[in-house]
């Protein structure tokens, strides 16, 4: 019994470790809270115009599963706005998406898509973007719905940085890497 006993207390106290690393160390444990400042990533402006975009998608083992260039077209009036995505995958194949966004006054986001399930929502602060959501992926990758949470940066030259992780069932499934750019910017 005592031998039980001590694999318990080692189960729980594991299982203690792993959440608080998840919590406080982890991509998850970001908020938007932690890029407070002057608000320079506006979404209006940033997700504007014609854009390009490259990125890759990491599988469950972490090993890239596929690559994929797009381009995009940014359109707003006031605080509502579409961007348009072409995606060409390495695969040969191609995505056509537009996402329906709107800005409140208080930086929150609204965003809809024909493959979300229900709104994604977010934030805009500081220099960075936070948007959650769950998609449905396409048939040919099996149609699942995925948990998401997006961060977008922007760099000083105006490049946003992106990193999505996927879950299902609270289990990272997968990641993308991307950048946009705008048309012209290298």
């Amino acid at each position: 019994m005592n031998g039980l006993l001590w694999c318990l207390i080692g189960f729980v106290v594991c299982a203690l470790l792993v959440w608080a690393k998840t919590r406080f160390t982890s991509f998850r444990a970001q908020d938007s809270a932690d890029y407070d400042g002057p608000l320079r990533f506006d979404i209006r402006q940033a997700l504007a115009g014609p854009m390009l975009c490259e990125g890759v998608i990491y599988g469950p083992t972490g090993r890239v599963a596929s690559r994929f260039c797009a381009q995009m077209e940014g359109a707003w009036d006031g605080n509502k706005g579409t961007l348009r995505e072409f995606f060409r995958y390495d695969s040969g194949s191609t995505q056509d998406r537009e996402w329906r966004l709107e800005v409140a006054g208080d930086g929150s986001i609204r965003a809809e898509a024909d493959d979300l399930v229900g709104t994604g929502l977010g934030q805009q602060r500081g220099d960075a973007v936070r948007l959650h959501y769950r998609i449905r992926l396409m048939p040919d990758a099996g149609g699942h719905v995925l948990d998401v949470t997006d961060w977008m940066y922007l760099a000083p030259n105006g490049v946003i940085v992106n990193r999505s992780q996927f879950r299902k069932f609270g289990i990272k499934v997968g990641e993308l890497v991307a950048t946009m750019r705008p048309k012209g910017v290298e």
